[in-house]
């Protein structure tokens, strides 16, 4: 007889998801560079001793939702981990993501067996590459994008493999952010670890394997629950992305999502092949949205783990470029097809259940990365953020303002920590007026942010989206507007720039970011 009733499997289920949040506290307050400890570009999650997601902190949906498809196959090209071992990777290949987004794992041993996993997974805001920030607008292949890092122990039996840590950093440009970041994402494993011990403790080592297994049992049986409530049918839907940064030719994203009562399949027949350019996205991350979707969808407190997906299939065609193969650029994969997988998905759901979706949020992360040499101290910087933009229309009300939405989770990195860590000066940062859809519930406004780049030369990479086709509107809602980038030289000329691109901006010149605003949730009734 099971020793797990109700109430303690959700006491179980809190304490894990309350050590995710943990683990995501000291690696946030430990970090070094703004990207993390100013916005938590980084995840946390546990997961079981056969690496399925048990647990997750609230951060990244499109980190959390590719580490469900990634710690395992990492972990399958390793012998079994001793105590005191640590994984790093970021091959994209392998781990599900771009190459910033480096992950480090753990296993968790009590009473002399494995019990569980941890990991911590964070956007460095440098991995080498041809551009700062390892985020090129131009990048054809992904050994231009930065250092791969195949699955190799960084710790082992509890001691750091010096010759793995200096080659990592002696392939970026600000090797000392990158230690202190990579120490923070161990610190962070390090209190996972302990809240695991705790637990065994509390349950025995053997209790605590029977609880997170019954954890992934109950949220199938909720997904099978909430299935069997869905109409069933064929849903269709499309979308597009402006384009794959090596040409003006737009990307097809299209899925048809089969429900039956016991089963919720996404076919992405008919999406676009595999691109030259730097969109394309390997399969973890399209499960990612996929993942992220399906919460909207079904319910808001169905715990987030591999059990969601036990009645999910997804089918995704080989040579498409939702399941890159190498040597594909990657990068945007990440922050922009994601978004689109997500929005196309969601405009299906909007078909099933039309008074439980939103209109289109933004649907891009406005990426933006800066680099060259800091003229205050000599050395290198790299800067990147992501920035908001409008929330669709929602059922219920107006879509929030400025903020991010979908696959990202992030915060703004603050003005006066930007302008402290580097030599930028923010011009403006504002809301958007008027960039909203219209409709009976308003989508939100998107941001526009202005940086100059203070006594010196810089390089600027942008990874961008709708910039052409802006956020659609549901139900006779108007679409948001579109996204704009812009360049402005020292006499004030201004020269509209691409959404991927990479360019040099000199001493006072300014980049200008405008992002999307959400579209509108049905149309509004006309004033009598």
């Amino acid at each position: 007889m099971s020793m797990f009733d109700p109430i303690r499997l959700e006491v179980l289920r809190n304490a894990l998801e309350a050590t995710a949040q943990e683990m995501g506290v000291v690696l946030k307050c430990t970090a070094f560079s703004p990207n993390i400890k100013e916005r938590m570009d980084a995840s946390c999650a546990i997961f079981d001793a056969d690496a399925a997601l048990v647990a997750q902190a609230e951060h990244v949906p499109v980190h959390l939702g590719s580490m469900l498809k990634a710690v395992g196959p990492t972990l399958s090209k390793l012998p079994p981990l001793k105590e005191g071992d640590v994984v790093i990777v970021n091959d994209p290949f392998v781990a599900g993501a771009h190459l910033p987004d480096v992950t480090l794992i753990a296993p968790v041993f009590a009473e002399g067996q494995l019990i569980a996993h941890v990991a911590s997974r964070a956007h460095h805001s440098d991995v080498g590459g041809m551009e700062p920030g390892s985020m090129p607008g131009a990048s054809r292949e992904v050994f231009q994008e930065g250092l791969i890092i195949p699955p190799v122990l960084l710790h082992a039996g509890g001691v750091e493999q010096d010759g793995i840590m200096r080659l990592v950093l002696a392939n970026v440009r600000t090797p000392e952010e990158r230690r202190g970041d990579l120490n923070a994402q161990l610190a962070a494993l390090k209190i996972g670890e302990t809240r695991l011990r705790e637990l065994a403790e509390r349950f025995d080592a053997d209790g605590l394997r029977e609880g997170l297994s019954a954890i992934l049992d109950y949220s199938e049986r909720r997904m099978r629950k909430r299935l069997a409530e869905l109409p069933p049918g064929r849903y269709e839907a499309e979308d597009w992305l402006d384009d794959d940064g090596s040409s003006a030719e737009k990307v097809l994203v299209k899925v048809a999502v089969d429900v039956t009562p016991d089963r919720l399949v996404f076919d992405f027949e008919g999406t676009a092949p595999q691109r030259r350019g730097n969109v394309n996205a390997v399969a973890p991350m399209t499960h990612s949205a996929v993942f992220y979707a399906i919460k909207i969808l079904t319910d808001a407190t169905l715990p987030p783990n591999a059990g969601v997906m036990r009645p999910v299939e997804i089918r995704i065609p080989k040579g498409s470029f939702l399941d890159a193969q190498p040597p594909a650029a990657v990068c945007a994969g990440n922050t922009e097809t994601t978004q689109r997988v997500a929005d196309t998905v969601l405009r299906a759901f909007a078909k099933i259940a039309p008074e439980r979706i939103a209109a289109a949020s933004q649907g891009t992360m406005n990426l933006i990365g800066i680099g060259g040499r800091d003229p205050r101290t000599g050395r290198p910087y790299t800067y990147i953020e992501t920035i908001g933009g409008g929330q669709g229309g929602r059922p219920y009300g107006p879509g929030m303002h400025g903020v991010h939405a979908n696959m990202s989770n992030t915060l703004n990195t603050p003005v006066e920590a930007l302008e402290i860590s580097y030599p930028l000066r923010v011009e403006r940062y504002e809301l958007r007026e008027g960039s909203g859809g219209q409709g009976l519930h308003a989508g939100g406004e998107g941001l526009i942010r202005a940086l100059k780049a203070i006594d010196h030369e810089a390089r600027v990479s942008l990874q961008s989206d709708r910039r052409v086709t802006g956020p659609y509107g549901l139900h006779g809602g108007a679409d948001g507007a579109v996204g704009q980038n812009t360049r402005i030289d020292r006499s004030g000329h201004a020269e509209t720039v691409g959404g991927k691109v990479s360019l040099t901006i000199g001493p006072g010149e300014t980049i200008v970011v405008e992002t999307p605003g959400g579209g509108g949730w049905k149309k509004a009734p006309v004033n009598s």
